[in-house]
């Protein structure tokens, strides 16, 4: 099916299921319950879960195929964003033509990196990278918003204006991001007893995009392309040894990352039509490093957990606050619950990193393999499980 093996199909169709399923697989708990703090099925999270999935999908295919580690992806997913705004400031607020702009801006400026970059390879290349991205950072910072030619527009962000030209929008056409009239802010929710369920226009674009990417990915990852990114990260000096030149497939999967980025970065302002210098900072290329290790390196559907992961962390752990630990432990004794208050308040709000490096260096100590070997443990304990139950259930039953 779609040119995939029975595994391959599984997979994607897991993924669709799961995808467009969000709004309720997220919402497990009711709208009034202490615990609807942990529900991530609102608009704005959900779009931030398949973006960054994108994002790390695409890292996956240099990083967990080619082994070259870059700390600047950053830069495409930030050169996108300006692109995509530029589109809708001067031309019009459909997404369509943003986010083509945005894949093919990112493609070319990943050409020009990755030209220079891979001549060297390891940490050489990943400070280069780095390096860019930084470089990057500040010309959209501070250069380039010099009012002659104002391209980023610095620290407040490039955004779109009333005087704005934008030539092809028209009366009719809604004055925010649409998909040939179809606002990327539309909302549909359902209430279903105590659940309330949000059907946002704009994630469902953005996951059809994801869904798309990812049944790409499966097939580079399948691909005799993918099988010389694998022969590269397996022993890269043995290949050149026999005269092939691995540039070129290097350069490939660096380009192809980089539009992932772009694509990703692209849809960013297709849901918020603002871009600012902060998406290109060497912190957001280390967030896409720790998204793809964390669910898997080198997995087709790793990195995807693993943007989920951190961006729920992300959104629900910091906004949990004393008041809401009250809340929790209001049936114990006063002196016990401000004790709990206390040692649990370090972990939460703002030091939801501290809970994310503590869960990452647990996940990276007894799961090398990321999120994805521990379903693959968990799903082979149950099946071990399962053939035990059936060997002691065939040792009892009575004989005929």
């Amino acid at each position: 099916m779609f040119g995939l093996d029975k595994k391959d199909t599984t997979l994607l169709i897991v993924v669709a299921i799961l995808t467009l399923l969000a709004p309720f697989i997220l919402n497990p708990f009711p709208t009034e319950s202490g615990l609807a703090q942990f529900n991530a099925g609102y608009p704005d999270l959900m779009q931030r879960f398949v973006i960054f999935g994108i994002f790390a999908v695409g890292f996956n295919i240099l990083f967990g195929l080619t082994g070259y580690l870059s700390f600047g992806h950053a830069a495409f997913l930030g050169v996108g964003s300006y692109s995509a705004v530029w589109i809708f400031k001067l031309m019009t607020y459909n997404i369509l033509p943003a986010i083509v702009l945005a894949v093919v801006v990112a493609g070319l400026f990943s050409l020009l990196i990755g030209y220079v970059s891979l001549r060297r390879s390891g940490i050489y290349f990943s400070i280069l990278t780095l390096a860019f991205a930084q470089m990057s950072f500040a010309l959209a910072y501070s250069v380039l918003s010099n009012p002659k030619f104002n391209l980023t527009n610095g620290e407040t962000g490039l955004q779109v204006y009333a005087d704005d030209p934008q030539i092809f929008h028209r009366e009719g056409l809604p004055d925010l991001p649409h998909l040939f009239g179809l606002s990327m802010r539309s909302t549909y929710s359902m209430d279903v007893g105590p659940w309330s369920f949000d059907f946002n226009a704009g994630y469902y674009v953005c996951a059809i995009v994801m869904m798309l990417a990812f049944y790409l990915s499966i097939r580079i990852f399948r691909s005799p392309f993918g099988m010389m990114l694998r022969a590269v990260k397996s022993n890269q000096q043995r290949m050149n040894y026999t005269g092939l030149n691995t540039r070129p497939y290097t350069l490939a999967a660096f380009v192809i990352s980089g539009m992932y980025a772009g694509l990703a970065g692209g849809l960013m302002a297709a849901m918020d039509p603002l871009a600012g210098a902060e998406r290109m900072q060497w912190t957001a290329s280390g967030e896409v490093v720790l998204m793809t290790i964390l669910g898997g390196t080198g997995t087709l559907i790793g990195p995807v957990l693993g943007a989920g992961f951190i961006k729920y962390f992300e959104n629900i752990f910091s906004k949990i606050n004393d008041n809401v630990l009250h809340s929790w432990f209001a049936f114990l004794p006063d002196g016990m619950e401000d004790a709990l208050v206390f040692l649990v308040h370090p972990f939460i709000g703002k030091g939801w990193h501290l809970t994310l490096g503590i869960l990452f260096m647990l996940v990276v100590i007894f799961l090398p393999g990321g999120l994805v070997e521990g379903g693959q443990r968990l799903a082979k304990w149950i099946r071990g499980r399962g053939k035990a139950d059936d060997k002691t259930t065939g040792k009892t039953e009575p004989a005929e």
